[in-house]
């Protein structure tokens, strides 16, 4: 086996509402498995996924699952530190969530930027599409018009219940 002559090591975040699915787009994405059964993520939670994102390179994506409830707290600065992208998740059967998206990606600027000073990459992700979806994710040009002014680099219609999930990963990866 050849050994990679380049590892690296990537920390995303994965933050939004209570309940928007952040653990089960994780456990998906990480061990291809999905749960019906719903727990609260109480702070934080951390998964690791290794990708060979060819054959000389391997890149270790250290996923941060933030609590929903947490973004009021002052406890935001510290779990978003050295990070180098963000997922922002809401729940496409919830319009509350989609709500509070810009107030998630407003803490997460306010506290957060590249060690050049710029924004990290953040990808919003419309979980539980399988559940059907609200008026605004059936106009992908309101969501693309969304995604501009807020500084997203995309958004993905997802659901945790299948794999559909991955190239959302991909998206935030490949400008790091």
């Amino acid at each position: 086996m050849q050994v990679p002559h380049k590892e690296h090591l990537y920390k995303l975040l994965v933050i939004g509402d209570l309940g928007v699915g952040k653990t089960s787009i994780i456990k998906r994405y990480v061990h291809q498995n999905f749960s019906s059964h719903y727990r609260a993520t109480i702070g934080v939670d951390f998964a690791l996924k290794v990708l060979h994102w060819d054959p000389e390179t391997v890149v270790r994506l250290q996923l941060w699952d933030i609590a929903g409830q947490e973004r009021f707290g002052n406890m935001t600065r510290v779990y978003y530190r050295e990070a180098m992208g963000a997922f922002i998740v809401f729940d496409v059967t919830r319009p509350a969530t989609f709500e509070a998206v810009a107030k998630w990606k407003n803490d997460l600027d306010s506290k957060l930027t590249l060690p050049n000073g710029k924004p990290v990459s953040v990808v919003l992700l419309a979980n539980k599409c399988d559940q059907g979806k609200d008026v605004l994710m059936n106009n992908g040009l309101k969501m693309d018009q969304f995604c501009k002014e807020h500084g997203f680099v995309g958004w993905f219609e997802t659901s945790a219940k299948d794999s559909s999930i991955i190239p959302c990963f991909l998206d935030v990866i490949e400008p790091i």
